[in-house]
């Protein structure tokens, strides 16, 4: 079982938390510091929160004998990625009213907001849960936004999967009331005060647990890197079940061996949602059980798996299930992107897929991204879908309405930004590292855009620029923007510097390896140049990028 001896300091902060309630009233009004009580830092988490600091400013905090500048970032459970109209308006106003004013979509298909100040933390939930949003469980040590490939158009089955998304939220959710107590004054009852939770009893999960459900022949959500990942199997036009696996995640440690990247193992095949159901819940309670307790760094069901064996594992799923699983169903992805403007489903409605680079919902120049989404969302003629590529999709626009928005868009250089964006910046993902997250060693969502501008020429120079080739970058190794499971990753090791990872495949099924390290950005061009001088002359037919590296370079 899950070693208990030397466990981790959060182990215990989790344990004697009074269900997540800790000291989290008493620190928010402490009015004298923007910070949280230490122990509450890591038990916000669990109600959906992150406190940072501005480290663009720390020098000069620092030289002026004051407190760093605290503030949070809060991210929405949205499972599935789906809001409509009037959330839509509602988070607009929000962001405005008490962060940055950037939406941030992340690559778990929801939205979070930084910058947000400790006395207005509270205001900001209050805010969201009138809209019917709120963010538990979005961090912390438990199941996070359960993702759902994001397209409708993919399967007219994909209402029934984009439904289970949200049936696995409301199972793995928390048991106890401390979020609507502590950010929405409910009155606090005796019985629920303290509630059985049988899933996450009172110390929760060893480390973060994330579930994808991918809809071939689209790997659009990277449904392998998942702890959990669920295939729907659909055969004939009739959902069959799903093939699920387990053991997906990106993070690691520079210079720490024992930690590493790894794709999820399938378990097998099950035919029904009951046991797809049942099958989640006990893959994570194994997990609980099992899962190391005292090493925070090799924590994540994948090393729970690779320590006990898939066989083992799975035995101990089947047998806490009461059912074995059948033999995986065939599938196959074809390809994992986004479905860049407009395309009609089954139904007769219309979907614009827009592009957002690196997820970042903002005004800039000409190009009026923020001020358009909120005019469409105010004719309430269109839902807003997020993508696991941080993408927005404006959906289930009914044939008579889509003039309307596509007017909105074009007028505010929407349309225009997405037709003229390049295939290589269209296949981009970034974290958001700088300035805002702790763990940041470089940039990343502030500085690809750039660098993609500057590698772009070189695509240009090798007739490579129609090549949808993925590239993301992360400011540290912990994999926020999937960059193992990309054909070019860029892992931040110090400011300006950053590893260089080649080989991925193009479909999200083999992970990427170390080329070279250290490289800034001079070296990261003329490595770039070189390969694609290779790859344009040395392909062999249609073979992509990430697998030329792969024959070539990586095999070798």
């Amino acid at each position: 079982m899950s070693e208990q001896k030397n466990l981790s300091p959060v182990e215990k902060i989790k344990t004697e938390s009074k269900g997540l309630r800790g000291t989290l009233e008493e620190s928010l009004s402490d009015q004298y510091t923007g910070a949280l009580r230490e122990p509450d830092q890591q038990l916000v988490k669990f109600h959906g929160m992150y406190q940072q600091d501005d480290r663009d400013r720390r020098e000069e905090r620092n030289q002026k004998k004051l407190e760093w500048l605290y503030s949070y970032m809060i991210r929405l459970r949205i499972p599935g990625g789906l809001i409509s109209p009037q959330q839509w308006e509602g988070l607009h106003h929000i962001a405005g009213q008490y962060s940055t004013g950037t939406i941030k979509i992340t690559t778990r298909q929801t939205v979070q907001l930084h910058g947000i100040l400790k006395s207005q933390t509270k205001p900001t939930i209050k805010s969201f849960n009138t809209l019917h949003l709120d963010s538990i469980a979005a961090c912390g040590d438990v199941n996070r936004n359960v993702t759902c490939s994001s397209h409708p158009s993919e399967s007219p089955l994909h209402g029934k999967v984009h439904a289970l998304a949200s049936k696995i939220s409301e199972l793995c959710l928390p048991k106890t009331a401390a979020y609507y107590e502590i950010w929405l004054d409910e009155e606090q009852i005796e019985e629920k005060k303290n509630p059985t939770d049988p899933l996450y009893q009172d110390r929760y999960l060893p480390r973060k647990l994330k579930i994808g459900i991918a809809v071939p022949p689209n790997n659009d959500v990277d449904v392998f890197i998942n702890d959990i990942a669920l295939i729907a199997i659909i055969e004939n036009g009739e959902l069959k079940g799903y093939n699920i696996g387990a053991g997906g995640g990106l993070g690691a440690t520079h210079g720490n061996a024992a930690t590493y990247a790894r794709l999820a193992s399938i378990f097998g095949f099950l035919d029904t949602e009951e046991k797809v159901l049942k099958a989640v819940y006990e893959i994570i309670t194994v997990q609980r059980d099992y899962g190391n307790r005292s090493d925070r760094k090799l924590s994540r069901l994948k090393y729970t798996i690779d320590r006990l064996g898939i066989d083992e594992y799975k035995r101990l799923v089947e047998e806490r299930c009461g059912f074995q699983f059948e033999e995986a169903r065939p599938y196959e992805f074809t390809q994992r992107k986004d479905r860049y403007g407009w395309v009609q489903n089954h139904e007769g409605k219309w979907y614009f897929t827009l592009f957002v680079e690196s997820g970042r919902v903002l005004d800039e120049g000409k190009y009026l991204l923020k001020t358009g989404l909120l005019k469409v969302a105010e004719t309430g003629k269109a839902n807003f879908r997020f993508t696991c590529n941080q993408n927005l999709i404006l959906a289930d626009i009914l044939p008579e309405d889509k003039k309307e928005i596509e007017t909105i868009l074009e007028e505010h250089g929407i349309t225009t930004y997405t037709d003229q964006a390049s295939a290589l910046r269209k296949n981009s993902i970034a974290c958001v590292a700088f300035n805002t997250c702790s763990l940041a060693l470089a940039e990343a969502q502030r500085y690809l855009p750039s660098l993609i501008t500057k590698i772009e020429p070189i695509l240009e120079k090798y007739h490579l620029q129609e090549d949808d080739i993925t590239i993301r970058m992360t400011g540290c190794p912990n994999g926020c923007g999937r960059s193992p499971n990309a054909e070019i990753g860029l892992i931040g090791t110090a400011y300006g510097k950053y590893n260089l990872h080649i080989g991925g495949d193009r479909l999200g099924t083999r992970l990427n390896s170390k080329y070279k390290e250290n490289l800034e950005e001079s070296e990261i061009l003329e490595t770039l140049d070189s390969l694609f001088s290779d790859y344009s002359q040395h392909k062999s037919g249609k073979e992509t990028f990430g697998d030329f590296t792969f024959r070539t370079i990586i095999k070798n």
